[in-house]
């Protein structure tokens, strides 16, 4: 187990407070308001460091940063391709294809990450 330092618990209140996915941008600037002294670099470490430990879910999305999760169970997201609006997805893990895959290609797969890309309500009315 890791030290439970002032850095890490700062970087992990952050992301359970936050009602969105913040990137590791948007975590830093949250905590620099308070924290001043802070460093990017340190905000990175440390959410690397939470996800590693399972702690927080680090989401890697196409062609965009990497956005951070409180919750850690598995399910997937949904990113609007015109505002860049991100959420959760309401609707069941399939673990099934997780065996189809390791089937089809004799890999031992563990889990797999989805994110879905379209547009959301409100970018598709305008």
């Amino acid at each position: 187990m890791r030290r439970n330092t002032i850095q890490r618990q700062l970087v992990y209140t952050a992301v359970q407070n936050s009602k969105s996915h913040p990137t590791a941008d948007e975590i830093y600037n949250t905590i620099k308001e308070s924290y001043p002294d802070i460093s990017l670099a340190t905000v990175y470490r440390n959410l690397n460091l939470l996800a590693q430990d399972s702690e927080i879910r680090k989401i890697s999305v196409p062609d965009s940063a990497d956005r951070f999760d409180h919750t850690v169970k598995p399910h997937y997201h949904i990113k609007c391709t015109c505002c860049g609006r991100f959420e959760d997805i309401v609707t069941r893990y399939m673990d099934q294809l997780d065996s189809a895959v390791a089937e089809d290609t004799s890999y031992l797969v563990e889990s797999h990450d989805i994110v879905f890309q379209g547009l959301c309500p409100r970018c598709s009315r305008a």
